[in-house]
């Protein structure tokens, strides 16, 4: 099953954490590389007036998976602990790494906690700028455009600027 990934880091070196976040994720058994997108730097969004300069990285990944969800989403949470991620005190904290599930496949799920696909990527910039250059034609479940079509209709504002190609 094809998944797109978000990753975020906007603590400590933020592109270290990506190219280690994304070094973990290839790791695990049942998951192999498909596409990435460049990075790009990212104007923080719903955060506290202390955090607005904390500016993010941010990219996407696709990749092929061999396993459920639920357990995706361990692995994931497993991967964040191991590069400093806390529980968080207050709602969007700063973190040096943040692994979200865009979409998985055609899944659709809204149980125990899990919701596939993510229910505000749309909204967001800092998700839909990096998926559209991997993914622009895709039309996400729950979706009746392309995610560039998504892209040219977005209201979200907030500054993406091209950060680095490769990582």
């Amino acid at each position: 099953m094809e998944v797109g990934l978000s990753l975020g880091s906007n603590l400590g070196d933020r592109l270290q954490r990506l190219q280690q976040a994304k070094k973990e994720i290839m790791a695990l058994k049942g998951v192999s590389f498909a596409a990435q997108s460049p990075v790009y730097e990212t104007e923080p969004v719903d955060v506290s007036p202390a955090d607005r300069n904390m500016f993010f990285l941010n990219a996407a990944l696709i990749v092929n998976v061999l396993m459920r969800v639920p357990e995706m989403l361990a692995c994931f949470k497993q991967i964040e602990a191991g590069l400093g991620r806390q529980a968080e005190t207050r709602p969007n904290a700063p973190r040096p790494i943040d692994i979200d599930i865009i979409y998985a496949g055609n899944l659709r799920i809204n149980q125990n906690g899990i919701v596939v696909p993510h229910p505000r990527w749309f909204e967001r910039r800092f998700v839909v700028k990096p998926l559209s250059d991997v993914r622009p034609d895709l039309a996400v479940p729950g979706q009746d455009v392309s995610v560039v079509e998504i892209l040219r209709r977005l209201a979200d504002k907030h500054k993406v600027k091209l950060f680095a190609r490769e990582w």
